[in-house]
């Protein structure tokens, strides 16, 4: 689910101000500065401001990972693997344990040193964090520091997707600067990435700089100067007009007036699918879950609603998880569809969506006339997703189409699967409460083998199904703009973490 953020100016903090003085007046030029092409500052337009005040414990610290300025103990590669990075290597020790290598000869931004202690300081912080990280919200960490190159780090449970966890945006390894009074963090000039935040102007803009002791390879970009445009049309209109060299999320309404030159269109890891509430009303019957699920027709939505830039729905996991389909089974345990004159008699069904996603509302409409085809009587509900989630987790609506990013915060399935369909589950708007769901969920969460674990994966997937909880309607594809002959080095990322990196520039 992409979480909608609110609008707010947030106080600069002074050491990001006495970093760069000058760079508001770089953010709204739209020539950009730098001089010559392969030394010229960036500008992006991207969608969601900051929300907490760059604060790494919240949605924030994604736009700190798109930007590359904070880094973890791990990163993913395109398979939800973890990697190295501010770790060089790990090791498991029993089930609870394990022990990290901190890179050796790398700095903060700001020159301290990173250490060990520095990084069990990091990781403290975040699971003392009021609120805490979502990453951390069904674990407990607690990270020590065995001399000055080795954190031992155990779990409360075990934990076999540690690794991907800690590559987590929001446990960032900070320098010690950071940390100011009452919990408060501030990334700026106190992070490891390729390029230091060096100013925030609230929800307008922000501008980073080169970040000239990074361990690894130098940002070929001198700097980044970025607006934050929450309107889909205006960031399209940006880059249209070249007044920024990148724009995020380009809505499909506007991708075909932009052109194949300047739009570039990638599986995702988001599903969007049709949840029907399980407990109550209408679909509690699973016949009727089953007539809903005959209804859709994935293709008519691809090709009508997102122009053909999204994928047929095949599963919960679709083109941006590329392991899921070679070991997908059939779903299990689904009941026979009621006849459309049984459906007839139904009373009317309440279908919700949010106006966050700006395909949702007319996914809605088309999924509404599929249903009505097949005999239900439906009523719409569309409002902004804050005025909605409470009530979609009450289970207070019949059907609510949501995108949902089936990867979550380890990059891998089993933390979405437990959160949206099992009993316990933190996210579940269907309200399914199935044994066979929870046990399978379950299986999967304990394996350690990735293999295995993926294997059992996707025997949730089929049990899920199964129950027809969850329709997919399909999978959407990412749309970046940025002008393909001008610009390189644009990371497309299904897991939605990195869009610039030390290899993105002009030219």
């Amino acid at each position: 689910m992409l979480t909608p953020r609110r609008l707010h100016r947030a106080a600069l903090p002074i050491a990001a101000t006495a970093l760069l003085a000058t760079a508001a007046t770089a953010c709204t030029s739209s020539g950009g500065s730098g001089g010559s092409d392969g030394n010229q500052r960036l500008r992006a337009a991207l969608a969601f401001p900051p929300a907490q005040a760059m604060s790494p414990y919240g949605d924030d610290a994604v736009t700190l990972s798109r930007l590359a300025v904070v880094e973890g103990l791990t990163r993913l590669d395109k398979n939800g693997e973890a990697k190295p990075a501010l770790a060089t290597a790990w090791k498991r020790e029993g089930d609870r344990a394990w022990e990290f290598s901190v890179r050796g000869n790398t700095v903060f931004q700001d020159g301290s040193k990173l250490d060990a202690a520095a990084v069990a300081r990091s990781l403290t912080a975040a699971q003392k964090a009021s609120p805490k990280p979502r990453v951390l919200s069904d674990t407990t960490l607690t990270a020590t520091a065995e001399g000055a190159a080795t954190v031992r780090i155990t779990t409360k449970d075990a934990d076999p997707l540690l690794p991907q966890r800690l590559a987590n945006p929001s446990l960032s390894i900070l320098s010690a600067a950071a940390y100011g009074d009452g919990g408060k963090v501030n990334p700026a000039g106190h992070a490891t990435g390729p390029f230091t935040l060096a100013e925030v102007n609230g929800a307008v803009s922000a501008a980073l700089e080169r970040n000239d002791t990074y361990w690894g390879s130098k940002a070929k970009a001198p700097g980044v100067d970025v607006k934050f445009v929450a309107d889909g049309t205006a960031r399209a209109n940006a880059l249209r007009t070249r007044d920024v060299d990148i724009a995020e999320y380009v809505p499909i309404s506007q991708a075909s007036l932009l052109g194949d030159g300047l739009v570039h269109a990638f599986p995702s890891a988001r599903t969007n699918g049709l949840s029907l509430n399980t407990e109550r009303g209408v679909f509690a019957d699973p016949a009727m879950r089953a007539a809903a699920r005959e209804a859709i027709d994935s293709r008519a939505l691809v090709d009508g609603v997102y122009e053909g830039r999204a994928d047929t729905a095949e599963g919960l996991l679709g083109p941006g998880v590329p392991w899921a389909a070679g070991l997908r089974t059939a779903p299990t345990g689904r009941a026979k569809a009621a006849a459309p004159a049984e459906v007839a008699k139904t009373k009317e069904i309440v279908l919700a969506t949010y106006t966050n996603r700006p395909e949702l509302p007319e996914a809605a409409t088309v999924v509404q006339q599929q249903l009505e085809k097949r005999g239900f009587t439906v009523k719409q509900v569309v409002r902004d997703y804050a005025q909605m989630e409470a009530d979609a987790l009450a289970g207070k609506y019949d059907a609510f189409i949501q995108a949902r990013n089936t990867l979550l915060d380890t990059a891998d399935p089993v933390s979405y699967l437990a959160s949206d369909f099992t009993c316990d589950g933190s996210f579940n708007i269907t309200q399914l409460c199935a044994e066979p769901v929870d046990t399978a969920v379950d299986q999967a969460a304990a394996l350690a083998g990735t293999d295995a674990r993926h294997r059992a994966e996707m025997t949730a997937e089929a049990a899920i199904l199964g129950s027809d909880a969850l329709v997919p309607l399909v999978h959407e594809r990412f749309v970046q703009g940025y002008d393909e002959t001008r610009v390189q080095g644009v990371a497309l990322d299904p897991m939605e973490r990195t869009l610039i990196t030390a290899d993105t520039r002009i030219g």
